[in-house]
């Protein structure tokens, strides 16, 4: 076994392998960026090694930086993480020449299955069902028209190389496949550093499903399951479960056995992750092979018991699999929900900057689910534009597959985090749903059930009263401490939400024998209990238990009430004498600024190109800018006709969020 590992990656992942590295006694050590200086991962690793600027094309893309840390550092071994240089397999045949182990699948494997253009070819000789698609050389964007007509719309357009829902667009039409081809190839470049495209048909309603395999150096292959990843936006997983609640235990079976005879006819010799997309009627095909860890390997551990990074320690270091196919088993349900710093009410547009507070859930038995929170940041630290805008992984344990998703709803509850935008609330709708209850998923789910965007949720009767009871326990709270002498417990809660009127509710407050406080709502010829209250002013979080059951609310006093967040619900509460509340009705509501005329920024990034000069005619649709974040390049187009006033920002600009790119006249 290797005494000392180099982990070739950063933020989440990196905290990942250093905890497992530490329970079987192997010292690690951890390369970073300008950026990462002051990271979790440095400070947990045994040893840090500094490889350059912050870009990752300057440093953890940069293989002679790798290889010599590898050697200064005396490293026997290299963990790779995922991205970066996880599926290269120059990367791979090259540690293989200087003597140090690359802990992930051999080389050929890897070139194989890691290209997704060969593994396409690769699964149809092996007999692997495979979706209708061309997997040659595309040359031209006539070229690809030209196939996309033969395939027939809807086409996908891939990047060979891509991976982690980068580098892939839909077209409908010959106009979406004129724009799209050239955004993939130009992204794909950036990104992977391979322009190479490929197109293959789109499956209607489709659902991403992917079996986990693992290998080891004596052939030995197992599968441990199946996971549903359905849950995507742009084409990135958000929520992703194990198992699927779509499969049958034949299905799964059938899954298994071609993830495992792809990976058989490769010599597979690590962790690794077969991807299907499925039909709802159960019908399967190959979309591609991930030769590395996957970012969502925590839900197939906690339903195995199995730690995958050990496994594929293990393997690198060349110990046969200590368990058989027959050995596995699954139990439970596992959910896991993907934090993003990215705000859900401006598009999901990337948000960087500090994160000024971070309460994370606490982790372990929580009686009826389980939680673990893999996470590569601290409160303090800094969520940068040059990389993933990932916070945390947030996973969940239950014996069931209802209990795991109230388990993680209230996991999210108990997240709070401030300095950035985040995805926090978009994913405790989802939980909330019907749909995804039901387990009716599709990789359109988000498209299909937020097609306006995302705005919050209307509060059930549930989270109402969480509102009422909260904003009355809070201004209780205040009043004690102020000495209020009017000892009032007649109140109106005022609750004012952007996408309904200022809803009044009149309480009478109180306590019972045990010191709970009852509220009284009138007109409703019920009450609520409210026990167990866990707050004090300056808390950003409200605890206590409503008519039996807990929750936690994201609360901050405001200049004349209260900004009160419960799952997807957000509101600011007022708790008014009656007269007050009289007066509050009549206010006019504050009139939105016009911003009809303006293109803006609706993220911090970098300006790749402008498409319009002052005195230029526009039409609605028309492609006005294009802005790079996150590895990402984002489409800015007219909504309206008009004529160009002002141009605020030309290529290669660095941009803030709002900044003002074109004005119309």
């Amino acid at each position: 076994m290797f005494s000392k590992i180099l982990i070739a990656n950063r933020g989440e992942i990196a905290v990942r392998i250093i905890k497992t590295a530490r329970r079987m006694g192997i010292k690690t050590v951890v390369v970073h960026s300008d950026a990462d200086a002051g990271s979790m991962a440095v400070e947990m690793a045994d040893e840090a090694i500094h490889i350059g600027p912050s870009p990752a094309a300057e440093s953890y893309l940069v293989q002679d930086k790798i290889v010599e840390a590898v050697r200064r550092s005396g490293a026997e071994a290299v963990h790779p993480g995922f991205g970066f240089l996880s599926e290269n397999p120059v990367f791979a045949r090259r540690l293989e020449a200087e003597g140090i182990a690359f802990i992930g699948p051999n080389p050929h494997a890897i070139e194989a299955m890691g290209d997704k253009i060969t593994s396409k070819k690769f699964a149809a000789e092996a007999g692997v069902s495979t979706v209708p698609g061309y997997m040659g050389l595309i040359e031209s964007s006539a070229h690809a028209l030209q196939i996309a007509n033969e395939i027939g719309y809807p086409v996908m357009i891939k990047a060979s190389a891509g991976g982690g829902g980068k580098g892939i667009r839909v077209a409908h039409s010959d106009a979406d496949m004129a724009e799209g081809f050239a955004a993939v190839k130009a992204e794909a470049q950036t990104a992977f550093g391979d322009d190479r495209v490929f197109l293959e048909k789109f499956i209607i309603d489709p659902r991403h499903i992917e079996i986990q395999v693992l290998g080891d150096k004596h052939g030995n292959i197992v599968s441990l399951f199946d996971r549903e990843c359905s849950i995507q936006r742009r084409n990135q997983k958000v929520i992703e479960e194990a198992p699927s609640p779509l499969l049958d235990d034949a299905t799964r079976k059938a899954m298994s056995e071609q993830a495992i005879a792809l990976a058989r006819a490769v010599n597979y010799d690590s962790a690794g992750t077969v991807e299907f997309v499925a039909g709802q009627d159960r019908s399967f095909f190959f979309l591609e092979m991930n030769t590395r860890l996957q970012v969502e390997h925590p839900v197939t551990e906690l339903i195995t018991g199995v730690d995958l990074v050990e496994q594929m320690i293990r393997s690198a270091a060349g110990e046969r699999m200590a368990f058989g196919q027959d050995d596995l088993k699954i139990n439970g349900w596992a959910i896991e929900s993907r934090i993003y710093a990215e705000d859900p009410y401006r598009g999901f547009l990337p948000s960087i900057g500090r994160l000024v507070r971070y309460d994370q859930p606490e982790e372990g038995d929580q009686g009826p689910y389980t939680v673990r929170n893999d996470s590569g940041v601290r409160e303090g630290d800094e969520i940068s534009m040059f990389y993933d805008p990932m916070i945390a992984k947030l996973n969940t344990w239950a014996p069931t597959r209802l209990a795991a998703i109230d388990g993680m709803a209230r996991a999210l509850e108990d997240t709070h985090l401030q300095g950035v935008g985040h995805n926090v609330p978009f994913l405790a709708a989802v939980m909330d749903q019907d749909r995804f209850r039901s387990g009716q998923l599709s990789t359109s789910y988000i498209k299909d059930e937020f097609p306006d965007g995302f705005t919050g949720a209307a509060p059930d009767r549930r989270r109402l009263d969480i509102l009422i009871a909260t904003a009355a326990a809070m201004n209780e709270i205040l009043t004690e401490q102020s000495g209020d002498p009017s000892d009032r417990t007649d109140w109106i809660v005022l609750i004012d939400r952007p996408e309904s009127p200022k809803e009044p509710h009149g309480v009478s407050l109180g306590y019972d024998e045990d010191e709970a406080l009852t509220l009284d709502l009138a007109g409703e010829d019920r009450a609520l209990q409210l026990a167990d209250i866990d707050w004090r002013p300056g808390l950003p979080q409200f605890r206590a238990v409503l008519d039996d059951i807990p929750y936690t609310a994201e609360v901050a006093r405001i200049a004349d009430g209260f900004a009160i967040r419960t799952g997807a619900v957000k509101a600011r509460v007022r708790v008014l004498t009656p007269r007050m509340a009289e007066l509050f009705a009549r206010l006019p509501e504050k009139q939105a600024a016009d911003t009809s005329k303006l293109i803006q920024s609706p993220m911090p990034g970098l300006v790749v190109s402008i498409a319009v000069e002052v005195g230029q005619e526009v039409k609605a649709g028309e492609t006005v800018a294009v802005i790079e974040a996150m590895k990402m390049q984002n489409i800015l187009r007219a909504d309206r006709d008009g004529v160009v006033k002002a141009v605020g920002a030309k290529a290669g600009d660095p941009v803030a969020a709002d900044d003002v790119l074109v004005e119309f006249g």
